[in-house]
C-alpha cells in the first residue's frame, strides 16, 4: 500500500464524564515529525500517542490534538464542597465586617466557584486505555484517507511512466537513420572544409562526432529507470524517497539525451520527456 502524506481524521468518544475528541491531520516533510496540541490534564497521555502512531506513520508532518470536554452533570451528581463552603463563608463574613458596604457573595458565585461541585482533577491513567482506543480508530480511518490518495497519485505516476515508454518507443527507431543523415552531411561539409584533406581524416572526424551523439546508452538507462519506478510502486510502503530518487535519475539522463541530439526530434523527445518527470516529482513530494 503506498501513501500520501495529507490526511485528516477526527472522532469522539463519550466517557462519562465529558467527551474525548481526537484529531489528525498531515502534510508533506521530509521526515516525521509529529506536534501534539493536548491539553495540561492529558499532557501524560502524549508519550503513548507518540508510540502509538510513530508504529503506523512513516514521514510527514503530523498534528494530533486531543482534548476532554466535560459533559453537563445530572442532579444526583451534584455535590458541595463543604470544606470550601465553610472557608467561603467565613472569608465572606471577614471582608463584610471590614467593608460594610460591601456586596455578599451571590448563590451563583458560590456554585462557580471552582471545585464548588466537586473533584474537576482529570484522572489521565484511567483514561488511557480509552484514549488509545480512540486513537486507534481515528489512525484507521487516517491511514485509509492517506492510502486512498496515494492510491490516486500512484496511478498518475505509472500513466506518466507509460507516456515515457511511448516517446522512448517513438523515438529509439529513427534515431540511427538520423543520425546518419546528420553524419553524411557533416562529412561533406568536413569535405568541403578541409579541401585535400584524406577522407581516412574526414572519416576519423565524423566517427568521433557520431560516438558523441550516440544516445543508445542513455535510452537504456531510461528504460532501466523506468522499470524500477513501476517496481517500487508494486512494491508499495514508504517509497517516495526511493522515488525522488529515481526522478533525479531520469532527469539526468533527458538532460544528457537532448544536450547530445543532433535532430529536432530527439530535442523534442529530450523536453517531451523532462516536462512529464516534472509532473511525477511534484506528485511524489507528496508520497510517504
Amino acid at each position: 500500500m503506498i501513501c500520501s502524506m495529507t490526511g485528516y481524521a477526527v472522532r469522539t468518544l463519550d466517557v462519562g464524564r465529558g467527551t474525548l475528541q481526537c484529531e489528525l491531520k498531515s502534510v508533506n516533510s521530509r521526515y516525521l515529525d509529529f506536534h501534539f496540541r493536548i491539553g495540561d490534564d492529558l499532557r501524560a497521555l502524549e508519550m503513548p500517542l507518540r508510540e502509538l502512531l510513530a508504529s503506523r506513520i512513516a514521514r510527514g508532518k503530523v498534528e494530533c490534538r486531543l482534548s476532554l470536554s466535560s459533559g453537563a452533570a445530572r442532579p444526583e451528581q451534584m455535590q458541595l464542597n463543604g470544606d470550601l463552603l465553610a472557608a467561603l463563608q467565613a472569608l465572606d463574613g471577614s471582608v463584610r465586617q471590614a467593608l460594610p458596604d460591601a456586596a455578599p457573595l451571590a448563590v451563583s458565585d458560590v456554585l462557580r466557584w471552582p471545585g464548588m461541585l466537586g473533584d474537576h482533577d482529570v484522572d489521565a491513567a484511567a483514561l488511557n486505555p480509552q484514549v488509545l482506543a480512540l486513537a486507534r480508530a481515528v489512525l484507521d480511518e487516517f491511514t485509509a484517507s492517506r492510502a486512498r490518495e496515494g492510491e490516486k497519485l500512484a496511478a498518475m505516476i505509472v500513466d506518466r511512466v507509460a507516456a515515457m515508454r511511448a516517446i522512448v518507443a517513438r523515438v529509439a527507431p529513427r534515431i540511427p537513420e538520423a543520425q546518419a543523415m546528420y553524419t553524411e552531411k557533416l562529412r561533406q561539409r568536413l569535405t568541403e572544409a578541409l579541401g585535400g584533406a584524406s577522407d581516412e581524416r574526414v572519416l576519423q572526424e565524423v566517427a568521433v562526432f557520431a560516438t558523441r551523439i550516440d544516445v543508445a546508452e542513455e535510452l537504456t538507462r531510461l528504460t532501466t529507470h523506468l522499470d524500477e519506478v513501476e517496481r517500487v510502486l508494486r512494491q508499495g510502503g514508504a517509497c517516495g524517497k526511493r522515488l525522488d530518487f529515481l526522478m533525479q535519475e531520469l532527469n539526468r539522463e533527458a538532460n544528457t539525451l537532448g544536450s547530445k541530439s543532433a535532430v529536432t526530434e530527439v530535442s523534442q523527445a529530450s523536453m517531451d520527456l523532462k516536462l512529464l518527470i516534472e509532473q511525477m516529482r511534484e506528485q511524489i513530494q507528496n508520497l510517504e
